[in-house]
């Protein structure tokens, strides 16, 4: 394993819990002098002791893990070099983060909220400039905080997954067909009847539609059962868990009413995923089949797209599955979802990169494709893509279309079954891809759609 030198980390639990070096050494069960020089960097923080910290205060160990630092290292370089300030060199970049973490996401925050004013003045001024009446529109940026809410968080919700699984166990719920006693506990504990939409009132009135007064769910004809369990799932989560959702949401600091709205949405769709899909049976799946995407969307009854992101959020501490990165994008490149279990960096700034695997899905539709990418700064991942449609069925009835990618470091591609075959080992098949043109290092790339903004 790497060292871990977090000497600042450990000066801020001292801080917290008002200990001197003496106590929480003596708690550690290690010298006082050998404290002193981990926390000034001299001695690395070792697994042995990260265990004690976490026996002793009960602290996640991913707050002294590494992998949050090439999040925050790719963030705070991004930054700068959008701001048109001198690029940090990796050390410099890995030092601040590795010693002032807090710093670097303050940085990241500052500029998420210039960027945000810089947008909003920028609409207000289009507005005005044509002549329209100024309306309320969602501020900038609130789409970020909510993603980064859920990164940070490693994608996983535990209030959440664990409510979700105990349902599906005491209501005797089966895997592959939970819409049936979904439908009953809302029938008996909430009077709540489900209803279709027929024909097209469904394309314009969306997935889901709850009418409180006559305590009807109204769903589109159009979705599949695991679909239309899934919604049933989301309209058990506000009516069980609002005070959960509440809770949740006023702890993860959300900065305006926009942003908790949508994490209201998302934290919703979270527990829908976690009963249809509920975490053991689903993992041990995962695990049997390979995981395989189209054998498990056949056994849990959802769409592909529905199982790359549940497998994104198998975090459960003592029985993690997978660290994937999940992502969903359109033909125009705009990226619609985008969750991160582990250290695949998201740019914030200059769209993505169009050697990504996850583009040429829209090409080869219904085909799932493989990709080993290399990143610039030496790391290699494995990605499966594969095109995605969803809307109403039947002609002249529009649709949706994107493309789903799902990742992993390419340590752990050979627990997939799309790696078989594959020379894992061999650099020379990995394609050279970056976080996108403006941010990315490999000025002399023949597909560069922009000039970087980081210097050479």
């Amino acid at each position: 394993m790497a060292k871990s030198f977090m000497g600042v980390r450990v000066q801020r639990l001292r801080e917290e819990r008002g200990l001197s070096q003496v106590a929480l050494a003596r708690q550690l069960g290690i010298s006082a002098s050998y404290l002193n020089q981990i926390e000034r960097n001299q001695r690395p923080l070792t697994l042995a002791i990260q265990l004690r910290i976490n026996a002793q205060f009960d602290i996640d160990l991913q707050a002294f893990s590494d992998s949050d630092e090439a999040h925050l290292i790719a963030d705070v370089r991004d930054v700068l070099a959008e701001a048109g300030m001198e690029a940090l060199s990796m050390a410099e970049a890995r030092a601040l983060v590795s010693n002032t973490p807090s710093v670097a996401r303050a940085m990241i925050e500052l500029h998420r909220r210039n960027r945000a004013t810089a947008e909003r003045a920028d609409t207000l001024a289009a507005r005005l400039g044509d002549g329209h009446k100024l309306a309320s529109f969602a501020l900038p940026g609130v789409h970020d905080e909510v993603r980064d809410y859920l990164n940070q968080r490693y994608n996983h919700i535990a209030e959440l997954d664990e409510p979700a699984e105990a349902i599906f166990n005491d209501s005797g719920m089966a895997v592959g067909d939970v819409g049936t006693k979904l439908a009953q506990r809302l029938a008996e504990r909430h009077q709540v009847q489900v209803a279709l939409w027929r024909g097209d009132d469904a394309a314009r009135q969306g997935a889901r539609a709850f009418d409180p007064a006559t305590r009807t769910l109204r769903l589109p004809d159009h979705l599949r059962p695991g679909q239309q369990a899934f919604q049933m799932a989301v309209q058990l989560a506000h009516l069980e868990l609002s005070s959960t959702l509440d809770r949740l949401i006023r702890d993860g600091g959300f900065s305006s009413a926009e942003s908790m709205r949508l994490a209201r949405i998302g934290l919703a769709n979270y527990f829908a995923g976690a009963l249809v899909m509920p975490y053991q049976a689903f993992l041990q799946s995962a695990e049997d089949l390979g995981y395989d995407i189209e054998r498990l969307s056949n056994r849990f009854g959802v769409g592909f797209e529905a199982v790359c992101h549940r497998l994104s959020t198998l975090q459960r501490p003592g029985a993690p599955g997978l660290p994937f990165f999940f992502v969903r994008v359109d033909r125009a490149g705009n990226v619609s979802k985008r969750h991160s279990a582990a250290d695949f960096h998201f740019s914030r700034v200059g769209g993505t990169c169009p050697l990504w695997i996850v583009y040429e899905a829209f090409s080869q539709p219904e085909r799932v494709l493989t990709q080993i990418a290399g990143m610039p700064d030496g790391r290699h991942y494995f990605w499966i893509a594969r095109q995605v449609v969803s809307g109403p069925v039947g002609f002249g009835r529009p649709q949706k279309t994107f493309a789903v990618g799902l990742g992993c470091d390419l340590r752990h591609a050979r627990r997939l079954i799309y790696s078989r075959g594959l020379d894992l080992s061999n650099p020379s098949a990995a394609t050279p891809i970056g976080v996108g043109c403006k941010v990315c290092e490999r000025h002399a790339c023949p597909q560069r759609a922009s000039p970087s903004l980081v210097e050479r």
